[in-house]
């Protein structure tokens, strides 16, 4: 639960060699090949994803992989090192619908070779490695031993953490039972990095390190003590960690510990921003890309909970040249959305095509109800499901679709959205549909500066002005009266 970094200088120096310091080698080294045996399915497509950008088109894909055959990757040396998601679209008959299976992948400097089983892919005795493969083995290795280390420390520290009576002889014993327990431990995972410190993976090693904890007071003052030593002594010059999962998983720990404080909305938005600027100004003293790494993903935690107060504490960092945020656009256009885009505000105008085929402005749409409601939403997106599952019931009672019209703008824009978005639309015919061409990158989107679905915008029918930003049936209830 507790962890720490720790400086891998041989992965720092390959990595400066490679392009992550300024200078390219991938002219002097040869590209990396991942050789895949499949077995066990009718056939699969392949494809390698980076961790940055799961949501963005693969790295490598190939079609058609049958059951018995072998296909080569050949991954550039400009990607690596890193930690990949290997991903099988499989059929297990002819016929069958695909079925998605992942595995996560660490590739360095040597050709792996892989017998994949998809519907087993975390299986050892399904999907393997060649004998001689490195990265994956050890990290196997390491994530076995380093469970069984920590067993007996987690306990304690659980106890700890809840134990009512900290001045008691036996809670003090227990605490120096820990403290023990936790140099022992922290040996044993800086031993492993020093033994493998010409790996990759051994620079993820350190995120399972166990920072002290300061056994005084309330289990909140343990907690907080916990959050107050959580960064020490972390490299965040090693941009190596980046292109690790570690990085993501040991930050979401970091940010769970605000969560479990906060017992209402205000205080969530509270604790999580705050969470996000001590992050950052730590990571801000490292390596740019990692600083960068930082602001990006507070930003795409805020932006999921809509939480504009930890949107609006990016803003100084994307002013500093030394932070190489990939998200710096999209938070720019947050952040203009979130001035401009307010009650009493003019809603932005926009096209909308009539059952008869005339097309009219949006502004110029006459309804007899007082409201008009902008709904930006995908068919496949979960939270939609969600709103869409409490909205359309609640909207058919007669009150609510006399009060108001709902325009529903689609974001779904590719071969598989699209026929579901076909589909879904039909079950809600009280609404009126269109499909925004370029789905996010839309001019209805951009207008309204949406960066994800669901968002609801309530306009006044006869002014055009914008009432409410409801996040919920229950806001947007609240805002009609």
């Amino acid at each position: 639960m507790i962890r720490k970094k720790y400086t891998n200088k041989s992965c720092r120096l390959l990595l400066a060699l490679m392009g992550l310091g300024g200078v390219s080698a991938s002219a002097q080294q040869q590209d990396l090949n991942l050789k895949i045996h499949l077995s066990g399915v009718y056939k699969t497509k392949i494809s390698l994803l980076t961790l940055n950008n799961l949501a963005a088109k693969p790295v490598i894909e190939k079609a058609d992989v049958k059951n018995g055959e072998t296909v080569t990757l050949k991954i550039s040396r400009e990607l690596l090192p890193a930690e990949f998601v290997l991903r099988f679209d499989y059929q297990e008959k002819e016929g069958s619908n695909p079925y998605p299976g992942e595995k996560q992948i660490i590739l360095n400097k040597q050709d792996v070779e892989l017998w994949a089983k998809p519907k087993a892919l975390n299986h050892s005795d399904s999907t393997y490695f060649q004998k001689e493969e490195t990265e994956n083995r050890l990290f196997a290795s390491f994530t076995e031993q380093q469970a069984k280390q920590k067993v007996q420390l987690g306990l304690l520290q659980n106890f700890l953490m809840n134990y009512d009576q900290p001045q008691s002889a036996f809670f003090i014993q227990g605490a120096k039972e820990y403290e023990n327990r936790r140099q022992v431990y922290n040996q044993w995972i800086l031993d492993q990095v020093r033994q493998h410190k010409n790996t990759f993976v051994s620079s993820t090693f350190i995120f399972q390190y166990a920072s002290p904890v300061e056994w005084k007071g309330t289990e909140k003052d343990r907690l907080n003590s916990v959050i107050a030593h959580y960064f020490d002594d972390m490299d965040f010059k090693d941009a190596a960690m980046i292109r690790t999962a570690g990085l993501k998983d040991w930050m979401n720990n970091y940010v769970n510990m605000y969560g479990t404080m906060a017992t209402t909305i205000p205080l969530r938005d509270s604790l999580f921003t705050l969470a996000g600027r001590r992050a950052i100004e730590k990571a801000k003293k490292g390596d740019p890309l990692v600083y960068g790494w930082m602001v990006d993903y507070f930003y795409a935690g805020y932006e999921s909970f809509n939480m504009t107060s930890g949107i609006k504490m990016l803003e100084p960092y994307l002013n500093d040249p030394a932070c190489l945020t990939k998200k710096r656009r999209a938070i720019e256009q947050r952040l203009k959305g979130i001035e401009s885009l307010v009650a009493g505000s003019i809603a932005p105008d926009f096209n909308w095509k009539l059952a008869s085929g005339k097309s009219i402005r949006f502004h110029e749409f006459k309804t007899e109800a007082k409201y008009k409601l902008v709904l930006f939403w995908s068919a496949e997106c979960q939270h939609c499901k969600e709103l869409m599952e409490k909205l359309y019931p609640w909207y058919l009672q007669a009150s609510r679709s006399e009060m108001m019209e709902v325009f529903a703008i689609s974001l779904d824009e590719t071969e598989t959205e699209i026929p579901a978005w076909e589909q879904e639309k039909l079950k809600l015919p009280a609404f009126k549909h269109k499909r925004a061409e370029q789905g996010i990158r839309s001019p209805e989107a951009a207008d309204y500066f949406v960066l994800s679905t669901p968002t609801m915008v309530l306009v006044d029918s006869k002014s055009n002005k914008i009432v409410s930003l409801p996040e919920s049936v229950e806001q947007l209830q609240a805002g009609m009266k």
